[in-house]
């Protein structure tokens, strides 16, 4: 019987060539990228609990030169516990209605990725959205992924791209309507795969790169307790404290 780690001991890995870090000014960056003949569910799952992250058909970690500032963080959800300001997103979004879809093109969604695109992220990379590379950053074709939506009524406010592994949700992208902003709806997004994936019995949510000198990262280290991937070390280092 073979061993159901031989796939991930034969893996090839490549190295991208540097490019502008897109979290820390005046670096470069480079990544370590899984191959995407052989990637699966079940390989990104043991991959994800080694610190790598999906985009588009691609798994991969950041390998930059002399920095290892990118962090994995996942929540362990059977411990965690919101906070004060975490309860109150919970309480004023109460009046959503939630929706999973599968990984199904919407032009309503598309609209919704550009506009929060061009009002969050002006000129970060993404823009301006088109629907093919919408559509290949956030799927893939051998990753189960959902997309839940987030309506007040009729009106479409948030979507989370989701993919679930064997052990956990990994938050793959949220992006909402930039004029709702007061309802703090990525923090609900995360809180909502937080209770999601307590009642499907999973273990974690990995919410992707943490980066401790990077304003727009900060919000991640709220959700405690939380785990980060220590490379040199090879190993998760658990945050306990508030």
């Amino acid at each position: 019987m073979s061993n159901p780690h031989d796939a991930l001991y034969d893996l090839r890995m490549f190295l991208t060539t540097d490019y502008g870090c897109s979290y820390l000014p005046g670096r470069l960056a480079r990544n370590l990228v899984a191959d995407p003949a052989v990637t699966d569910q079940h390989l990104y799952t043991q991959l994800a609990d080694m610190g790598f992250r999906r985009s588009g058909e691609h798994v991969y970690r950041p390998h930059c030169r002399g920095c290892v500032a990118c962090r994995s963080l996942r929540i362990p959800v059977n411990r965690f516990q919101p906070n004060r300001s975490q309860r109150r997103i919970w309480a004023r979004n109460q009046d959503l209605q939630t929706r999973e879809l599968g990984a199904e093109f919407k032009d309503e969604h598309f609209d919704l990725f550009a506009r929060y695109i061009m009002v969050r992220h002006f000129g970060g990379g993404m823009d301006p959205a088109s629907p093919d590379n919408y559509w290949s950053f956030i799927t893939s074709r051998w990753c189960p992924t959902g997309l839940c939506e987030f309506r007040r009524d009729q009106q479409l406010l948030a979507v989370a791209v989701v993919d679930r592994l064997d052990d956990g949700l990994s938050a793959v992208y949220t992006f909402f309507d930039p004029l709702e902003e007061t309802r703090g709806l990525g923090t609900f997004a995360i809180l909502w795969q937080i209770a999601e994936a307590r009642r499907l019995g999973l273990d974690w949510v990995y919410l992707g790169y943490w980066v401790e000198h990077c304003g727009k990262m900060s919000y991640k280290t709220r959700f405690r307790p939380h785990e980060i991937f220590v490379a040199e070390r090879w190993g998760w280092l658990a945050v306990d404290g508030r």
